[in-house]
């Protein structure tokens, strides 16, 4: 995943309430996906396995934030545990048809929880984050950003 990409969803994270993370996870995981399918098909294994790696991160994350009082909790962990043998494999067998399996599972819970996180409108996890105000200023082609409050209140409250 390339520097952009990841400060990208860490600002998305520091703003997303408690759906918004699920989705971001699933599209970390999406993301990491196509970087296996890039990797195999273009013969690099170590690149495959870290990719898969990475992949298999957020999806241990994604197992470890169901809620088991739900009924649809078991359903979501089968899934979630076949998503994971089909990214073993294909990283032991370098076969690009299980990362397709992986992803076709994976995309439509990643879009119904895009939808279910549009009727969230529950505050921000993450409530003491540092303001980062980002635009085209002062130039053409340079992006200038601006942090307020540089530290006078961030942290953890105790």
């Amino acid at each position: 995943m390339t520097d952009e990409r990841k400060q990208e969803f860490t600002l998305r994270i520091t703003q997303a309430n408690a759906t918004g993370l699920t989705v971001i996870l699933y599209e970390m995981l999406l993301t990491y996906i196509d970087e296996a399918k890039e990797a195999c098909s273009a013969g690099r294994p170590d690149e495959l396995k870290a990719a898969v790696r990475a992949a298999r991160r957020c999806l241990e994350e994604l197992m470890n934030s169901i809620n088991p009082a739900y009924e649809i909790a078991g359903n979501l962990m089968s899934l979630y545990l076949y998503v994971n043998r089909e990214l073993l494999q294909s990283q032991i067998r370098k076969d690009i048809e299980r990362l397709l399996r992986a992803e076709a599972v994976i995309r439509p819970l990643c879009e119904a929880y895009r939808t279910i996180s549009a009727q969230d409108d529950s505050a921000p996890l993450m409530q003491n984050t540092q303001t980062v105000v980002a635009g085209m200023t002062y130039g053409r082609d340079c992006l200038n950003e601006s942090m307020e409050d540089q530290g006078a209140s961030r942290g953890y409250f105790v």
